[in-house]
């Protein structure tokens, strides 16, 4: 079976804008968390001693196992599209991504604010993530570690907005945080997820 291990992102390396140290340490532990929780999940779906023969969508083991494993790999994979692009100067985009943006929203501006909306209204987490379907990008929300409901779609840019995210630095001013975090995206890695699934 497959082993997750915490892996190490340059947004620890550098001081970003407006978001701590201790946040971000705090944070990378949270992480840490998911990757353990992750593994001993699926230690214990490989070791044979799950009886899926009372397998129950009410209660039995394999579904509490598999619902939170899902939570746990959520947890893991959400985080590192959050930690993999901070570290940046913010700004403006430009290329490929710029033109995801415009064509969906109009303009950069325009989908920032709708961003912001959508994080704004969030309890969990923000994506902007490339619908394959309809051929553009959109703002989805996503409450829990493993609520993001759109299939189909590949993720671009993850905000965080659970409070474990800027309560240390911001207390309840989640705004103040929201605009914080495009300060210190790295477009450069966002336009490389770009590449993976539009290349030119």
């Amino acid at each position: 079976m497959a082993k997750f291990e915490a892996k190490k992102f340059r947004s620890f390396d550098v001081e970003l804008n407006g978001i701590s140290k201790k946040t971000m340490e705090e944070h990378y532990k949270l992480y840490q968390g998911y990757v353990a929780k992750s593994n001993e999940i699926l230690d214990r779906l490989a070791s044979g001693g799950v009886d899926l023969s009372k397998a129950n969508p009410t209660y039995s083991e394999v579904r509490e196992l598999k619902i939170e494993l899902s939570r746990a790999l959520g947890g893991v994979k959400n985080h590192e599209l959050y930690f993999e692009h901070l570290g940046g100067k913010g700004g403006k985009p430009a290329g490929k991504v710029l033109g995801l943006l415009e064509k969906a929203y109009g303009s950069f501006d325009a989908w920032k604010a709708d961003l912001t909306a959508t994080a704004m209204s969030a309890r969990g987490w923000a994506w902007t993530a490339y619908d394959f379907d309809a051929g553009q990008v959109f703002n989805f929300i996503g409450d829990e570690q493993n609520t993001y409901p759109i299939w189909n779609c590949a993720l671009l840019v993850a905000l965080d907005c659970f409070e474990h995210a800027y309560f240390i630095d911001y207390g309840t001013a989640k705004a103040q945080y929201v605009a914080k975090f495009f300060d210190n995206l790295d477009w450069t890695v966002i336009g490389k997820r770009a590449d993976m699934f539009l290349p030119s």
